[in-house]
């Protein structure tokens, strides 16, 4: 178990006074049976007015919006947390769903929808083959072949940190034999979805005092894995940057089909495209100095 202390600031500078469009802000943890959120508490200069809401698939959406012109935005998340999900989790999936290939309920397929649909064209079938090439045997260990395939984008992949936005297709990821935590989740999800199975792109935090993982600039940093769900078990943690399988070191924010859809900070400005001059985000992952303080 890990009390944590997390710090998520972005700072924009301007070359003028700029009038600031709404911002749409993804920072609140998301808390589930292994994630106990304590506090939260979002601060922005210039001064805004923010209100909150929930999107389609549960995340805490804040939108802020600015009455004043300025030359710069500052936008501060602060949360402190208990962290106790397991090194060596055991899931308990349902026998139905032990064996691949399986079928979800009638209920489940609906409510999966377009979890289960691959997002990116495959017209050679080059991915597909990719993905096909790790299921050794029919029926097999539905777990053992999402881990082979999550060990696989590990083993074939190298991981570069990258700050641009934007993020590789999985045949880009293929061909270049590279991408950041952005491209290996999609790279994952992606395979997930060819064989029929319904996944979700996560954005968070990664937890990594021992600065000893993938993904990780000192104490912490912004992370992207995949969840994919298993009869029984519910929605499993695949971190496919770090050969992980579990939520151990993985703080959830916010969840999407899409990986686009789940970036921490948008919004727009008024002025000369030229403008903007700067962007700095700086994400500190810390265990708490004070466990009991809430």
């Amino acid at each position: 178990m890990a009390h944590l202390d997390i710090l998520h600031k972005t700072t924009y500078r301007y070359r003028h006074r700029v009038s600031l469009g709404p911002h749409r802000l993804m920072l609140r943890p998301r808390e589930t049976r292994e994630l106990r959120l304590f506090s939260h508490a979002v601060s922005i200069t210039p001064a805004a007015t923010v209100t909150w809401a929930h999107d389609v698939a549960g995340n805490a959406i804040a939108t802020a919006t600015f009455d004043a012109s300025t030359d710069h935005l500052v936008i501060e998340s602060r949360a402190r947390l208990e962290l106790s999900a397991p090194a060596w989790p055991v899931f308990a999936i349902s026998a139905s769903a032990a064996e691949y290939p399986f079928t979800y309920s009638a209920e489940e397929w609906t409510d999966l929808g377009a979890l289960t649909i691959p997002q990116y064209g495959d017209p050679e079938s080059r991915f597909s083959r990719w993905v096909a090439g790790f299921v050794m045997a029919h029926p097999t260990d539905t777990l053992s072949l999402l881990k082979d395939i999550s060990n696989g984008v590990f083993a074939q992949i190298s991981y570069q940190s990258r700050e641009m936005e934007g993020t590789q297709s999985p045949t880009e990821t293929l061909d270049r034999g590279w991408g950041s935590c952005r491209d290996f989740a999609v790279l994952l999800a992606e395979a997930a979805r060819h064989l029929g199975l319904g996944a979700r792109i996560v954005s968070g935090y990664l937890s990594d005092p021992q600065e000893s993982l993938q993904g990780s600039a000192g104490s912490g940093s912004t992370h992207a894995w995949v969840e994919i769900y298993l009869p029984g078990a519910g929605w499993i943690a695949f971190d496919p940057t770090n050969r992980s399988v579990g939520s151990q070191n993985l703080i959830p924010v916010a969840v999407a089909r899409n990986i686009a859809q789940v970036t921490p900070v948008t919004g727009s400005f008024t002025g000369a495209t030229d403008d903007l001059i700067a962007m700095d985000v700086v994400v500190r992952v810390d265990v708490s100095s004070d466990p009991a303080a809430v």
